[in-house]
């Protein structure tokens, strides 16, 4: 007779083994490029300019600031908003590979 389909006390279904150690690596990458995009993130608009200042002023454009936006203001703006979808994408991703408690 040959073994059949299903096996009578074997216990209950086992997740591949790989797949707790496949979490834990992508909950620490993630874990990380949080970080990172937080502090790219905190830096990005600190360098920002408000009333005056600003990364034109900090060196030595404070000229052109009268004329509008500068090249590496709009630089800095689109920089900060890719650090700012890393950092709520990677936070929506550690909520799901986080373990419930």
């Amino acid at each position: 007779m040959g073994i059949s389909a299903v096996q009578v006390g074997t216990g209950p279904p086992r997740a591949p083994v790989g797949s707790l150690i496949v979490r834990e690596v992508m909950l620490y990458i993630t874990l990380v490029l949080n970080v990172i995009a937080m502090g790219a993130l905190i830096a990005g608009i600190l360098m920002h300019s408000g009333r005056g200042g600003g990364l034109s002023d900090m060196f030595g454009g404070g000229g052109g600031a009268a004329l509008g936006s500068t090249a590496a203001e709009r630089n800095l703006n689109r920089i900060t908003f890719v650090f700012s979808l890393v950092w709520i994408f990677t936070l929506v991703a550690l909520t799901f590979l986080y373990p419930a408690v």
